[in-house]
């Protein structure tokens, strides 16, 4: 597997963790520097697609995840008058698949409580310059960390590192952003569904089954609801206006949260578009949002800083050198992700914009399109993750396919997949 690398990562989110976890058990010696003095996850709750489920199966943590994850069979979306927008279900693209609903909580949790061998986090130092050529780094409080063979950007989509490695191509924060919170589950009707709801683009609202935290054993449900930047800024909304808004689009999803304290229980959340024709640079590269962040219209933020991990993992086992390794970890990446940008950038104004002719169309178009057998497949690949360009696929190892059978959800045998993975 080549040479054993003192490697440092910046950053402690699912892909720093990830890296970390991964890079450790290859033997490699690990620092990773985070700036919180707590480190914890940041948001509410989101969907593991069958590519990020795969990246755990790698790691042995299937199965606690889906100890504590809710499996989603379907993908629901429809305007506040009732006409279905989207429906996509996993089964037909290959029975055995779903997605998992999970909490940032117990993601961060179950790779937290993984990585412990070798284990070396420095919390609370907060990294601002990072000398590529030489492998080190200076701290906010001007400290030096020198003699790392690579160091690992995972700073997320607000990175402040990432033009030290590379000029982006594209930086770029998203006018709409949200508010997110955690409700209990109880007896929500739509227990293995993602349900959304639309007012043109105006106006979104989703709840997506979450499960439990190895901490918290109640079933949850993340909240979402879509706002302009310039308001999220604001916060002037009152519990009773912000409620009546809800209503108005959602009425049953205004009932789950009557008794929460919105909106100053409600975590605000920003996008940025961002993209770079090279991720790394001397003994540095970029991973996870620092080097891709997109809108999470398609639901693919955290499932791709998972892969971005094992991927980087794979190509520092190559019996070639380090700056090779990284240029193949790169190719092997730009070539998967470059579609989920392209479609997050034109989805997003039909889903988060004040633009009224093109929302207008989705409401007409996107359902009856997504029914035909060619435009289902493609969409159920990019849901999935397992799209690779435009008319390439990522294939699944039949053993993880087969553990997913075994541990997934009861489907209808006699449903007919559209596509096989493998």
């Amino acid at each position: 597997m080549g040479k054993r690398l003192r490697i440092a990562v910046v950053g402690y989110g699912s892909g720093g963790q990830a890296a970390a976890l991964l890079l450790s058990r290859d033997g490699h010696a690990v620092e990773v520097f985070e700036r919180v003095p707590h480190p914890g996850p940041v948001g509410a709750g989101f969907l593991l697609q069958p590519i990020g489920l795969h990246v755990l199966w790698e790691l042995g943590l299937l199965d606690a995840v889906l100890a504590h994850g809710r499996p989603i069979a379907r993908l629901f979306g429809e305007t506040a008058a009732g006409r279905a927008v989207m429906d996509m279900r996993y089964a037909e693209l290959d029975r055995r698949l779903f997605g998992l609903g999970l909490q940032r909580g117990a993601l961060f949790q179950l790779l937290d409580a993984a990585w412990q061998d070798g284990r070396c986090l420095h919390a609370g130092c907060a990294i601002v310059e990072v000398d590529t050529q030489a492998g080190r780094l200076i701290d906010a409080k001007g400290r030096i960390h020198a003699g790392f063979d690579l160091v690992v950007v995972a700073d997320g989509a607000a990175s402040s590192l990432r033009g030290q490695i590379a000029p982006a191509t594209l930086d770029r924060p998203y006018p709409w952003g949200a508010q997110w919170c955690l409700v209990e589950q109880r007896h929500w009707p739509w227990a293995d569904e993602l349900r959304q709801r639309y007012v043109a683009a105006r106006c979104m609202a989703g709840m997506l089954p979450v499960g439990t935290r190895p901490d918290d054993p109640v079933p949850r449900m993340s909240f979402f609801w879509s706002l302009p930047v310039a308001a999220l800024d604001a916060g002037a909304d009152t519990t009773s206006s912000w409620h009546a808004g809800l209503a108005a689009v959602w009425p049953e999803a205004a009932d789950w949260l009557a008794s929460t304290d919105v909106p100053r229980a409600l975590a605000p959340a920003r996008y940025r578009d961002t993209a770079h024709r090279r991720w790394h640079r001397g003994r540095a590269v970029l991973l996870g949002d620092a080097a891709h962040a997109m809108s999470p219209q398609l639901g693919q933020g955290v499932n791709m800083a998972l892969l971005d991990a094992l991927v980087l993992r794979d190509a520092l086992r190559l019996p070639v050198p380090t700056a090779e390794a990284l240029a193949q970890y790169q190719a092997q990446r730009r070539d998967h992700i470059g579609i989920y940008h392209f479609w997050s950038r034109w989805l997003t104004p039909l889903f988060q914009s004040e633009r009224k002719l093109g929302p207008a169309l989705r409401d007409a178009l996107f359902h009856p399109l997504s029914r035909l057998p060619g435009g289902r497949g493609q969409m159920l690949r990019v849901l999935t993750g397992t799209r690779r360009g435009w008319l390439g696929k990522v294939v699944l190892p039949p053993p993880f396919l087969r553990q997913l059978e075994k541990r997934g959800m009861a489907t209808d045998e006699a449903a007919t997949p559209a596509l096989e993975l493998d």
